[in-house]
């Protein structure tokens, strides 16, 4: 049998056997019982109720074994009718030919069975089509839920494509920024050069780690984003300044990582681009509502263009990684107060890794 047609059972097929032979065996002394009352001896009785149990028990199982591999389509549904009822036929003809057999020497009886085929068929009949409706129910409410973990798993496969994708676009920006830098400094601040160039080694080699990780600890996005703070003060010198506060209750709470790099590459952008002074990019951590916070500060000039223009890609690429991770669109908050721009996560602690594999 191929493996796309295979099917498992939620239960040991040992126990599923038993609890069958049981059900019937059940029904085979009940109708002793019926039949004896009716006038048969129990010796009759009990022949005509196990053939008549166990030949349908035989039936019910061939409906079952043979709807369970093959599922007709939806313009064949009519196969299901037409097979139940060849098969309540064939159950007759076999059981009046197997109790004439099997009691042939009981005049009384041959006459009783002859009169009792019609309801015997009756009942058969409905026996099969309740078991064929069983199973048909079972199989659609089993596909239904492969249907479901099927879309669902293409959801996630198109996050995850998502995910990848905005982290990949995130990258060059600041790669080529840096090399530009490097290529400035390499004529005449050499030794500056090659440290700027040990940095961004150090700081790509871990961001490449980081892309296998669904989140990591506080503390550790922190040390991978000095790295890269390390780098960009190569290249803007005295003019910039980071003010980090971290409180310590906050650092071993999880985070998406490389989620604070574009926050920060966005505060520095819009913080020294337009400007020739030294300024100040604060970096705060605190909890608040069971949330992890992260809030990050830059001044801001409201006169100025860069100002006028937005967030930009890197704010925007960090809220729907968000709602990606966490299907929520409140997790990133920014605000313009007293010339300074604020962003602010809120960074819910849950395993993404176990939430998405149970989608």
């Amino acid at each position: 049998m191929p493996k796309h047609l295979k099917r498992e059972f939620p239960y040991s097929r040992t126990r599923i056997l038993s609890l069958y032979i049981a059900w019937w065996a059940f029904w085979s002394l009940t109708q002793t019982g019926v039949l004896h009352r009716m006038g048969l001896n129990w010796h009759v009785s009990a022949i005509d109720a196990i053939i008549s149990n166990a030949l349908l028990a035989l039936f019910c199982f061939v409906s079952l074994a043979i709807f369970y591999y093959y599922q007709p389509g939806v313009g064949n549904r009519s196969y299901r009718f037409i097979f139940t009822l060849g098969l309540a036929v064939l159950y007759t003809v076999l059981l009046r030919l197997s109790l004439s057999y099997a009691v042939a020497d009981d005049k009384d009886y041959q006459e009783f069975l002859r009169k009792s085929m019609p309801v015997r068929f009756i009942i058969s009949l409905l026996e099969l089509a309740f078991v064929t409706m069983l199973n048909w129910m079972w199989n659609l409410l089993k596909d239904q839920k492969e249907q479901e973990q099927r879309r669902n798993h293409a959801e996630q496969l198109v996050k995850d494509a998502e995910l990848a994708r905005l982290k990949q676009q995130l990258q060059p920006h600041f790669l080529f920024n840096s090399l530009n830098s490097i290529s400035a400094l390499a004529g005449s601040r050499p030794n500056e050069a090659r440290k700027m160039i040990q940095q961004l080694s150090d700081f790509l080699r871990g961001t490449l780690k980081k892309d296998e990780e669904q989140c990591v600890d506080l503390k550790e996005e922190l040390e991978h984003l000095k790295l890269y703070l390390e780098i960009e003060k190569v290249r803007f010198g005295h003019r910039l300044s980071v003010d980090i506060d971290f409180k310590e209750e906050t650092m071993q709470m999880h985070i998406p990582p490389l989620l604070l790099q574009p926050i920060v590459e966005n505060a520095i952008k819009f913080g020294l681009y337009d400007t020739i002074d030294e300024i100040v990019i604060g970096i705060f951590s605190y909890v608040k509502d069971g949330l992890l916070h992260v809030k990050v500060e830059n001044p801001f000039d409201a006169g100025t263009q860069a100002a006028s223009q937005g967030t930009g890609f890197g704010l925007s690429s960090v809220q729907r990684r968000l709602f990606l991770l966490y299907s929520r669109n409140d997790l990133m908050v920014t605000e313009k107060k007293e010339n300074r721009f604020i962003t602010i996560l809120k960074i819910p602690q849950v395993n993404i890794r176990s939430s998405q594999s149970r989608l």
